[in-house]
């Protein structure tokens, strides 16, 4: 049998496959999450004002891998001028997929915002992502790896999504996790 006749016979299999990989991509980003909380060190105390990014309200400058793999964005070359609001997220995660909907539907208000959108999944679920969602026609829009994992650690987030919103001079005004509401977030960019 040729392989599209295989896939013709067991249309199933493909699906199976498929909710295998998310299940399997699902499972080890909550194990990620679950080794970040683990180690973040709860028996020093949790103060706000110990807070990495409350400490150092700069935007930070860390790296993400885009999507053909070989460019690496630096966030320290973000301009200022424009506010910003960063988003870790997850591809297969539901509630990440609300809020990106949110944040596409008042993109006439954000038209000014420069977005990040960050995880540290794989680039086959980022493009995944990046493609339902229609993100390519949103020039103020970027989506890429965390490879090295900066975020949560930096941010203690520990739940996806989580969204941090910086104003025009890159000084941290506000996060929300769980993704907020949107004119909350629209407040904080202000």
């Amino acid at each position: 049998m040729l392989k599209h006749e295989v896939r013709k016979a067991y249309p199933t299999f493909a699906k199976l496959s498929y909710a295998l990989l998310v299940m399997k991509n699902t499972l080890l980003f909550l194990a990620f999450l679950l080794l970040v909380s683990a180690s973040s060190g709860y028996a020093q105390g949790n103060a706000a004002d110990s807070l990495p990014y409350i400490k150092y309200p700069t935007l930070p400058a860390f790296k993400l891998l885009m999507q053909d793999s070989e460019t690496v964005f630096n966030t320290y070359a973000i301009p200022e001028g424009k506010p910003t609001l960063l988003m870790f997220f997850s591809p297969d995660c539901d509630h990440c997929q609300m809020v990106t909907d949110t944040l596409i539907k008042h993109m006439d208000e954000l038209k000014d915002v420069q977005i990040y959108m960050l995880t540290p999944m794989s680039l086959t679920a980022i493009k995944g992502f990046y493609e339902k969602m229609g993100l390519k026609k949103y020039k103020n829009i970027t989506v890429g790896k965390d490879y090295e994992i900066f975020f949560p650690r930096f941010y203690k987030a520990y739940y996806v999504p989580f969204v941090v919103a910086y104003d025009k001079h890159k000084k941290y005004v506000k996060s929300f996790e769980g993704g907020g509401k949107f004119k909350d977030i629209r407040e904080a960019l202000r």
